[in-house]
């Protein structure tokens, strides 16, 4: 699955991970400030930021564009060297690469439509409240600045669909190819070409939509903790709770932790349940195939049986789900008014805007449901580890052929039960 796309996948993506995490300490630490002693240039630090497309070029843009690259320049460049016979590694290591800019781009675009927020609801509030000089035109140039900001994410958006949809066909291919190479080996085990041609299918379409949506997570929390933090400022005192350093930074973690160790707890039965039923409906499923061929096998009395533990998996799984998303339900209800929960001293003391209002909302909600994503991603996450398993499964058995075959011996092998 792994190694026939990606470069001794192990090591890969530890150091990946790695590089990835010195890389934004570093930055966050000291090489955020480095830029104007660079010659790139700085923002006052009382002046907000640019609305509309001016605010992908400011001074520190610019030097995270070229901080990036040099970043991603010293990564990629030591592993096309050391796999410079791997033929996948321009798509598995610079396509991924240009996959996390372009996810972080993306979020960034995000953040540029939350600081236009601010300007749009104070001029709103103005306008409300009878500000003469408050004019149409005002209106018609922030809504202008909108549509830059929204025809930038779209263009960005259908681009990146493109690369990926290509960049997952290419590790489908890759992970054809890999399997096909070894037919010969392979073709009498069970199941064998299911697991070429289906499960690779669906785990690539999986992939293509779980993994760009983890990168977006990890990326808004990078992208939005700090925009968090900074409006934690406007925050002096929250209810019950009283004064606390970063309130909204704090309390944001805080929820969304509570939010994924609640569902997490509530939910525990129901990914053992989801496995168990991939291997009930594999094994009625499985009957019904041998009886196209053998006039023995399906019979009323041992569909009735199997069919019964289909039945009684899928009931359980009705119950289960019943309390999860009861309680699924009442968070994300209670989610919706936490935020205002949270600023009701503060708003009532009339210290923030209408604009401030909606930059901490936008902000809050981006990092409340990036914490909460292995939760609201949990099914897919299931349906792709069960996929996994069985192709793990069908690489043993191949491994097992061949290990078999390299002593002598020869025959047809056994392969994973359909579904386990």
């Amino acid at each position: 699955m792994f190694k026939s796309f990606f470069p001794r996948p192990h090591l890969f993506f530890t150091s990946a991970v790695i590089w990835s995490l010195a890389a934004v300490l570093a930055w966050y630490g000291f090489a955020d400030d480095l830029g104007g002693p660079l010659g790139f240039g700085t923002m006052p630090e009382d002046v907000l930021p640019p609305v509309g497309l001016r605010f992908f070029i400011t001074p520190g843009f610019l030097w995270f564009y070229v901080y990036y690259a040099v970043c991603t320049g010293i990564f990629c460049g030591v592993w096309s060297l050391l796999a410079r016979n791997h033929p996948w590694r321009l798509w598995s290591v610079w396509g991924s690469a240009l996959i996390i800019f372009t996810t972080y781009f993306s979020v960034q675009v995000s953040v540029a439509i939350n600081n236009w927020r601010r300007p749009f609801g104070d001029t709103l509030q103005n306008a409300l409240q009878g500000d003469k000089g408050v004019t149409a035109g005002d209106f018609y140039s922030l809504m202008l600045s909108f549509a830059e900001i929204v025809s930038l994410s779209v263009t960005l958006y259908i681009v990146t669909r493109f690369f990926v949809s290509h960049y997952i066909f290419r590790w489908r291919t890759a992970m054809n190819d890999y399997y096909v190479s070894k037919w010969s080996n392979v073709r009498h085990i069970e199941g064998a070409s299911q697991r070429i041609q289906e499960d690779t299918m669906r785990f690539a379409l999986i992939m293509e939509g779980l993994g760009v949506s983890m990168i977006d997570a990890v990326m808004t929390l990078i992208a939005f903790l700090p925009v968090l933090f900074a409006l934690s400022g406007y925050v002096q005192t929250l209810p019950i709770i009283g004064v606390i350093p970063a309130p909204l930074f704090t309390m944001a973690i805080l929820w969304s932790l509570f939010g994924t160790v609640l569902l997490a707890v509530v939910g525990i039965k129901l990914p053992g349940l989801e496995f168990h039923n991939q291997r009930v409906e594999a094994a009625y499923r499985k009957e019904l195939v041998y009886g196209e061929d053998h006039e023995d096998r399906a019979q009323p009395a041992t569909l009735a049986q199997l069919f019964s533990n289909v039945r009684r998996n899928y009931f359980r799984l009705y119950f289960h789900y019943l309390y999860f998303n009861l309680t699924r339900s009442v968070y994300l209800q209670a989610d919706n008014l936490f935020t205002y929960f949270l600023l009701v001293p503060t708003m009532v003391a009339g210290t923030i805007t209408y604009g401030i209002v909606q930059q901490i909302l936008t902000a809050f909600g981006q990092v409340s449901s990036s914490f909460q994503y292995l939760v609201n991603s949990w099914t897919t996450i299931i349906e792709l580890l069960s996929i996994y398993k069985r192709l793990k499964g069908f690489e043993v058995s191949i491994a097992e052929r061949e290990s078999l075959f390299s002593r002598g011996a020869d025959g047809p092998v056994s392969g994973p039960v359909d579904g386990a």
